[in-house]
């Protein structure tokens, strides 16, 4: 799957070994001129599997269904993948330079390379309204590219349905999120200007770093 091809959203719902997700991570290893597809790390939970592929910068969320519940520890081929949904897909965008202190709390988001097919193209419903029931100009697609930022997501797709995060000191606080229910967007930003108690004044010039995307509302 290229940057121009079909929405992301489009592989919600597959299982793991379904073609169009296979294919979709062949090119992604080929954008990371890797010598083959990576296997990922599988994390196991009876209400969830995750499968983290660090080198492209992408992570799986699958929900068990038809009563199948997954035990802690599995691999791969543990997996009943015929019994998982695709739920959630989690594109990462990481900076250059990475942190070298504090790391602690943000090791798993360190250890994701970018996505690779950047830009990467959201289709955006078209049907939308503010907070006054007005209809909103919308474009039908946002490319996002690797410095894309909190101001050019609000232009794009309009205020967000839901935001939280940036509350308290620079150090300790979440950066800020934003969450376009109805397109089933999800965008988590980083850098200083994501944190601390003026996050939102600066928000608008933060840069995306984890985007997830879900079924739309």
């Amino acid at each position: 799957m290229s940057s121009s091809d079909a929405d992301i959203h489009q592989l919600l719902g597959s299982n793991p070994l379904s073609p169009e997700l296979s294919q979709c991570i062949t090119s992604l290893a080929t954008a990371a001129s890797l010598n083959q597809p990576p296997t990922p790390e599988v994390k196991s939970y009876p209400d969830a599997i995750y499968l983290n592929y660090f080198s492209i910068g992408l992570s799986l969320l699958y929900a068990p269904k038809g009563g199948y519940r997954p035990t802690s520890g599995l691999k791969c081929n543990d997996l009943k993948h015929d019994r998982l949904s695709l739920d959630s897909i989690y594109v990462y965008n990481v900076p250059i330079k990475k942190q070298t202190k504090g790391t602690s709390s943000r090791a798993a988001e360190l250890a994701f390379s970018t996505y690779p097919l950047l830009p990467l193209a959201l289709n955006i419903t078209a049907e939308a309204k503010d907070k006054e029931e007005k209809p909103i100009s919308r474009p039908p697609k946002l490319d996002v590219h690797a410095e894309t930022s909190g101001k050019d997501f609000v232009l794009a797709l309009g205020e967000p349905d839901r935001k939280g995060g940036g509350a308290g000191p620079s150090s300790g606080s979440i950066g800020i999120w934003c969450e376009w229910t109805k397109d089933g967007i999800m965008v988590e930003f980083g850098g200083d200007e994501a944190k601390g108690p003026q996050a939102w004044e600066r928000g608008k010039d933060a840069i995306w770093k984890i985007i997830t995307v879900f079924s739309k509302g």
